[in-house]
């Protein structure tokens, strides 16, 4: 690269080079104009494709859309004329620049639209712009072989220089955005399957997630240059931290693979686990994140959902049957006391007509005839107490209205006075 660029210098233009240095200008400029038509024409079915998805919905998606469908064709067409034509080394650096521009501009709008960190996807862009000059003067294989690095300097018997350092790190960052990119990506494509409940989403995601880091790392052991049996010492020692150190980790790791793949708990299920009562908001490598009703997130190790007694509200339904317990007094109606309960079930929007609500009579009591009032719920995410709370004052004011009495404590107490109590009663007075 640097013989390259000495020549480049060492040589002004002469007259036929301004001529193609001007010919690629033009040609830039129309790739340009070009790609802006195309993109504008295509863009907007692009967008209709991805619309509404929650990763990019706060960006101008049909600007984005056409500045990286713009830069794609304009390096399109750049490539081309740049390949179909050999042209002198001051044009073709110029076109050279040009087309690293525009791929680097297009990875810069491209993981930002995926919202990517902007120094994340910056120094993606920059490394993109380098590579690309790279291998577009010095030939792919090349730009390749520069991981390869210099044996002047050994680091555990492994050759490494300030080249293969910087290349590292760029592969590194590069690497980790692209398998972000993909995620997401596959995040996007699940979303849009109407198939695929959010217990399957999650598994899936999961399993690309770990399928993504073992062949991004194989991939960077690859450019690099890594003899991985150079690491086989390290193995057994790898392996004991795994066994010791990270037992629990690996543990709750693989509970929570098999939790979404039996899919006994899935996001959005109610479950009570020991004092946490809940919806599922998240299942993670580590833990399950449930919500309680009074804003709290708990974070529940994976392996104790496995190996607990968890109470899943929505298995199978979720449906789930409230009991309220309601007294009235002896003297009432209780046939006006089951109409009451029943009509007021109906006008409520949250209990279920089927299944029916009942009015159960469960006993007579000291001082009350006791119902039980059985009604059913579809949400019980938002709240059990709230609509027993509900029902409760409703039924306090249908009462009130059509005169039922509620029951309160009543005690009936027999004096036996004999004489001699009277005299000593007569003695106080």
């Amino acid at each position: 690269m640097a013989d390259y660029w000495n020549n480049m210098l060492a040589v002004w233009p002469t007259q036929p080079e301004w001529v193609l240095i001007g010919i690629a200008s033009i040609i830039i400029l129309t790739a340009y104009c070009i790609s802006v038509i195309i993109a504008k024409l295509a863009a907007p079915k692009v967008c209709q494709f991805i619309e509404g998805h929650e990763e990019i919905k706060h960006f101008d998606l049909l600007t984005i859309a056409i500045s990286i469908m713009g830069h794609f064709i304009a390096a399109l067409v750049i490539a081309a004329a740049l390949y179909l034509y050999p042209w002198d080394i001051h044009p073709q650096f110029l076109l050279t620049l040009a087309m690293g521009f525009a791929l680097a501009a297009m990875a810069q709008k491209l993981l930002r639209g995926l919202n990517i960190g902007f120094w994340s996807a910056t120094a993606v862009s920059f490394a993109t712009f380098i590579w690309t000059i790279r291998s577009t003067l010095l030939g792919f294989g090349h730009s390749l072989s520069i991981a390869k690095p210099k044996e002047t300097e050994t680091i555990g018997g492994f050759p490494i220089s300030i080249e293969f350092v910087v290349t590292a790190f760029l592969v590194l960052i590069v690497l980790v955005a692209a398998i972000r990119l993909c995620g997401r990506l596959v995040t996007i494509l699940l979303e849009r399957n109407d198939h695929v409940d959010d217990g399957q989403r999650v598994l899936v995601e999961k399993l690309a997630n770990v399928a993504m880091i073992v062949i991004g790392f194989l991939m960077a052991t690859d450019i690099l240059g890594i003899d991985l049996t150079a690491l086989a010492f390290f193995s057994g020692a790898f392996g004991l931290a795994i066994g010791f150190g990270f037992q629990k980790t690996f543990g709750n790791l693989i509970s929570g693979i098999i939790l979404l793949m039996d899919r006994s708990i899935k996001p959005g299920d109610v479950i009570a686990i020991g004092d946490s009562f809940g919806w599922v908001n998240k299942i993670g490598i580590r833990a399950v994140s449930i919500v309680t009703r009074d804003g709290k997130e708990h974070l529940i190790p994976n392996e104790n959902m496995m190996t607990n007694e968890v109470e899943n509200w929505s298995y199978s339904s979720k449906n789930v049957r409230v009991r309220i317990p309601v007294g009235v007094a002896y003297n009432s109606d209780i046939r006006k006391v089951e109409e009451i309960l029943l009509t007021l079930a109906k006008d409520h929007k949250r209990i279920l007509k089927s299944p029916a609500p009942k009015a159960l009579i469960k006993g007579f009591g000291d001082n009350s005839v006791d119902f039980e009032f059985r009604i059913w719920i579809r949400d019980p995410e938002e709240g059990v107490s709230n609509i027993k709370s509900d029902v409760m004052k409703q039924i306090w004011f249908e009462f009130e209205e059509h005169g039922v009495q509620f029951p309160f404590p009543q005690r009936d107490v027999h004096l036996d006075i004999t004489k001699d109590s009277m005299a000593a009663l007569k003695k106080i007075k």
